[in-house]
């Protein structure tokens, strides 16, 4: 026991050592070099696009220019707190040095955000009342997007500062939900909308399942590795600070990368969605419609659309007339309840877009004053579509719903979309937020989880596990806890290698699990009804 020692107390010296050594000044000024090479690429794309924007009054861009730096605060906020997690292996194995290995995962996550689909992001913000989505711009749209980014905010920086893997995902779903019921509850005689619980329940059950899949999944990946691998220096902790062997040293920094990567295409969505709510809402010429569609596609869209209008036209019931079609269409999708006039509405609005989009002949010829509207009757008939395949009703056959969702994958393609220089931004905040504040969770889950110190090979299959499980929820368009998965992970191997775990540190974990959505729908609830006020 006093030779264990006697290594392990030089180790742990060593290793808060490397903690608190500063970047070489070389080091920050490549860094300094690329923040400013991002920062300039971002002005230049978002000046560029301003310069459309016909406004009367500097008002839109101030506000423009407060949201944004809120919305990447959040995502600033998101890289310290949870990319930690990545990092913590390849620093408490020796396999990087501390400031290498956060620089590397920066760059894994800049690389994870710039290549992400969006389907997350998006899938987000459909958890949103329909009618704070439609009217972004208004005074219920900008308290909106405010209260649930600061409630993120400030519960993300509260469990930094106690140094808890709390999830970002979990938290910035605890706030919308607190915004969805606050704005039901302020409006209840309107009959406004509050949560899509449906959807939220899908979301929900990932952010449940995912640390649970993690805590298996790697336990049982140890496992297997100690029947499969024989060299037994992979299941050993490190000696003092010397790196592992060539081999293992590589496997966790593959491990590190894969962790990172997964992140930022999963987490930097997140902050997506919303700063294109906050772009549609103050400066809608220029972003509520993807204008980057070619005025080819304009005919393939009128024809596809030709198609959509005679599948629905086989379902609608009746001959009445409807006064407002829009509003019976968000009816629908704000109560979920299909009436007879829902198809007749739907298709009415089907041949308006087309109609119009046929009258412009591109995109890009929409006048800036129906941009926002002609965006609004695509986001309902997409939101309708996605419903009506939902609830399967009517039933529709297998060929009429191949038409329709080829006719939504269209008008997607218009209005779900994310500019190159939005994910720049979001990369560039989460991956600063990577390299400054990492150290309180990075030693949360290298030395509090367990009772013994990390293990290579239990570094490899937690970190494994954590990539694959973030990467399948980015396929499948849900968000998932990094946060949860990896901490779990470890928490599984330390189990499989009956090692033990500290109780204390398991326990404050699982509080912060459980205390996140109610005190961030709490929260996010309160700041909804103060900013409503306010504006």
């Amino acid at each position: 026991m006093a030779a264990t020692l006697e290594t392990a107390i030089p180790s742990k010296v060593a290793l808060d050592e490397k903690l608190a050594r500063k970047p070489s000044p070389a080091g920050m000024i490549v860094f300094g070099l690329i923040l400013a090479a991002g920062m300039f690429y971002v002005a230049k794309h978002l000046s560029s696009d301003l310069s459309i924007e016909k406004a009367t009054s500097i008002r839109p861009f101030l506000m423009l220019a407060g949201a944004l730096l809120i919305a990447l605060g959040f995502e600033f906020v998101n890289g310290f707190h949870d990319t930690a997690n990545a990092v913590a292996t390849v620093i408490y194995t020796h396999s990087l040095e501390p400031h290498v290995a956060v620089a590397w995962s920066g760059l894994c996550n800049f690389a994870g955000v710039l290549l992400s689909t969006g389907a997350v992001a998006f899938g987000i913000v459909s958890l949103l009342p329909v009618e704070l989505i439609l009217q972004v711009g208004s005074a219920g749209g900008f308290s909106m997007v405010f209260a649930l980014l600061v409630a993120a905010i400030i519960w993300n920086l509260g469990t930094w500062y106690l140094g808890l893997p709390a999830s970002s995902s979990h938290t910035l779903i605890g706030s919308i939900i607190g915004v969805g019921i606050a704005n039901q509850l302020m409006a209840v005689k309107t009959g406004t909308s509050g949560v899509d619980w449906d959807q939220a329940a899908n979301i929900g059950k990932s952010l449940l399942v995912s640390p649970l899949v993690g805590f298996v999944m790697a336990a049982v990946l140890l496992l297997l590795a100690k029947m499969i691998i024989t060299d037994k220096r992979l299941y050993t902790a490190p000696e003092g600070t010397e790196p592992p062997p060539f081999w293992i040293r590589g496997l966790l920094v593959l491990t590190c990368t894969a962790v990172s990567f997964a992140h930022g295409s999963n987490d930097g969505q997140k902050g997506m969605g919303l700063i294109m709510l906050i772009l549609i809402g103050l400066v809608p010429t220029a972003y509520a419609l993807n204008r980057a569609v070619p005025a080819s596609a304009t005919m393939d869209f009128v024809a596809v659309s030709a198609q959509a209008d005679r599948v629905l036209d086989k379902y609608v019931s009746g001959s009445a007339v409807i006064s407002d079609p829009r509003d019976v269409v968000q009816e629908y999708i704000r109560s979920k309840k299909f009436t007879p006039d829902t198809m007749l509405a739907l298709r009415q609005i089907v041949n308006d877009i087309a109609n119009e989009l046929n009258t412009y002949k591109a995109m890009a010829n929409v006048p800036p004053q129906y941009a926002r509207n002609f965006r609004n009757d695509m986001y309902l008939t997409s939101e309708a579509l996605r419903l009506l395949r939902k609830q399967g009703t009517p039933a529709l056959s297998a060929a009429d719903w191949a038409i329709l969702e080829n006719y939504k994958r269209h008008i997607d393609l218009a209005t779900k979309f994310i500019p190159g220089w939005v994910k720049v931004a979001v990369a560039m905040a989460l991956g600063l937020g990577t390299m400054v504040g990492w150290k309180r969770i990075v030693v949360t889950v290298g030395e509090k989880i367990g009772k013994d110190h990390l293990t290579y090979g239990q570094g490899a299959a937690a970190e494994i596990t954590a990539a694959a499980t973030i990467a399948a929820a980015d396929y499948y368009g849900l968000p998932v806890s990094t946060t949860h998965v990896l901490s779990s992970g470890v928490a599984g191997t330390m189990m499989a290698n009956r090692s033990g775990l500290q109780l204390d540190t398991v326990r404050n974990i699982a509080m912060a699990w459980i205390l996140t959505l109610p005190a961030s729908i709490m929260l996010a609830a309160f700041l909804f009804w103060l900013f409503r006020q306010v504006f």
